[in-house]
């Protein structure tokens, strides 16, 4: 599942918004945040954690601090921080889908089997409670696609994958998540058929999490998956 998103503006224009919100405010917690996705996606990555930490020191229950931080963590290896941060998320907004769909997936990666199933099952009762009332976004639907197949329930995760698509058929997050749920069904050609599109748009730090997604396991041995890999660096 994609925890990174082509932003609607560059780096370098969020980079500028946030040091102007920080000149005046220097102890706002979510321009510290923002500040810190904008970094990594610039590969500044050293420079992405100090400030995600200094958001987190002025503000711990900012949901946006620990959401962002978590996905950050996931692309640096440091998974048991990551649930730390999406559990903290959860805690702070327990309706919203994204903190157990992101950490089902952090928690099979770790083993945790039986806890992955649980925040599955958790996200995807999120998603289509926030679908219900918001049948325009695409995103809980996105999440709960590669959720429901990860859980084994094919039909259902094709189902609300195509929601998705149908939604939003140009979004390139759409796209990363439909090779998700198709890798975890098995379908690995389809999967590289959307894979391929998706990594000719995919930004910086699209790509350096399309490395450590763990949705992606099934086509990791794959021929094309090896080339995308390359032209991902």
């Amino acid at each position: 599942m994609s925890g990174w998103y082509n932003a609607p503006i560059a780096a370098w224009e969020i980079l500028a918004i946030t040091d102007k919100a920080l000149s005046i405010d220097p102890n706002l917690a979510e321009a510290h945040a923002a500040r810190g996705v904008a970094l990594a996606n610039s590969g500044q990555r050293a420079e992405a954690a100090a400030a995600f930490e200094r958001a987190l020191e002025l503000d711990p229950n900012s949901f946006d601090a620990n959401l962002s931080f978590a996905r950050f963590c996931v692309t640096d290896g440091e998974l048991e921080r990551a649930v730390q941060l999406y559990t903290k998320a959860l805690e702070i907004q327990p309706e919203d889908s994204q903190p157990p769909l992101l950490m089902q997936t952090v928690l099979r990666t770790l083993g945790r089997i039986e806890e992955a199933e649980k925040y599955a099952r958790l996200g995807v009762k999120r998603a289509e409670e926030t679908l219900r009332l918001y049948p325009e976004s695409a995103r809980p639907a996105q999440g709960a696609a590669c959720a429901l197949a990860a859980l084994g329930e094919k039909e259902a995760a094709i189902a609300m994958m195509e929601r998705g698509l149908a939604i939003d058929p140009d979004d390139n997050n759409a796209r990363y998540n439909a090779a998700c749920t198709y890798a975890l069904l098995g379908e690995i050609d389809r999967a590289m058929d959307v894979m391929e599109v998706w990594a000719s748009n995919a930004g910086r730090e699209q790509l350096n999490w399309f490395k450590h997604d763990s949705d992606l396991d099934p086509i990791r041995h794959h021929p094309r998956y090896q080339a995308l890999l390359k032209v991902a660096g």
